[in-house]
């Protein structure tokens, strides 16, 4: 990793970081003495990320099947861990202020990386789906975290993503001597994230995995590599949907073994989820 930009993010005051209520929360369920009611009272102490919590967990991508009006009936009924993933959700969504056109599609992105990450991770029964809808849900956030340390030189790789028909990664190319995957990883070791949430984020463009690389973390690695495959196939928080994308082809796709009926299955049933759910997560 670029030991320039690890120290340049690891000592900067002014990138944006995750709320306190999500931090309380996660190291609250940490504590196996917790209860419901005490973590209820971490997460009303943000009017903002409790309002949004209550709206995401009625969601279908949850699938209650009776309306949830309060925090403690959320925590009983979703657990602690689904918990923690939605929090976190909840709050990272203010990360992506202000929100104009550019954050739009990046948080647009994002979530339904996360949600087509939780849908592949079920199917697969590979790895947590909450650690996979965290996987996808910070998939890109050294996106933003580049808009936010320099939005004129952001701004640069995106027109010539748009006006010469690069990819992202392309682009980015051309402009940094770093890339999104490594400013990602960065930030959510500063966040103090799990080092496979990490790993998974550093290298979901690469899957460049050590020949004994802990096969967990190639399946989380490559499950958050292919759901932001559905959503750049899906057209989810880019230009337009990439027709020509063949996804039963990809790496992620080959060392998670899935056939074609398997991926068709699953990227419809992303496709309905999004769809369904989008609204909640405004």
């Amino acid at each position: 990793m670029n030991r320039d930009l690890e120290i340049m993010i690891m000592t900067a005051s002014d990138l944006p970081t995750i709320p306190v209520v999500a931090t309380k929360v996660m190291q609250l369920i940490e504590n196996e003495s917790a209860t419901a009611e005490e973590l209820a009272k971490v997460v009303a102490s943000d009017p903002a990320v409790a309002a949004r919590v209550l709206k995401i967990s009625n969601s279908s991508f949850y699938g209650c099947q009776r309306q949830i009006q309060t925090l403690s009936h959320a925590i009983v009924v979703l657990g602690f861990a689904t918990l923690k993933s939605l929090v976190v959700a909840a709050s990272v969504k203010q990360v992506y202020q202000p929100y104009g056109l550019t954050e739009k599609m990046l948080w647009e992105h994002s979530f339904g990386a996360g949600l087509a990450s939780r849908i592949i991770a079920k199917e697969s029964r590979l790895v947590s789906e909450e650690e996979a809808f965290l996987g996808g849900l910070f998939h890109d956030i050294g996106k933003i975290i580049m808009n936010t340390m320099n939005s004129t030189q952001f701004q640069d790789v995106m027109q010539r993503c748009y006006n010469d028909g690069l990819t992202f990664e392309e682009a980015e190319r051309q402009v940094y001597s770093y890339t999104h995957s490594e400013v990602g990883g960065l930030v959510i070791k500063k966040w103090n994230f799990p080092g496979i949430l990490m790993h998974a984020v550093l290298n979901h463009h690469t899957f460049d995995f050590a020949p004994d690389e802990d096969s967990y973390q190639v399946s989380l690695t490559c499950v958050v590599g292919l759901a932001n495959l559905f959503c750049h196939k899906a057209g989810i928080g880019i230009r337009e949907p990439d027709d020509e994308l063949d996804l039963l082809q990809s790496v992620p796709a080959q060392i998670l073994g899935l056939n074609e009926q398997r991926m068709n299955a699953l990227l419809e049933q992303f496709v309905e989820a999004y769809e369904r759910d989008k609204s909640f997560f405004n």
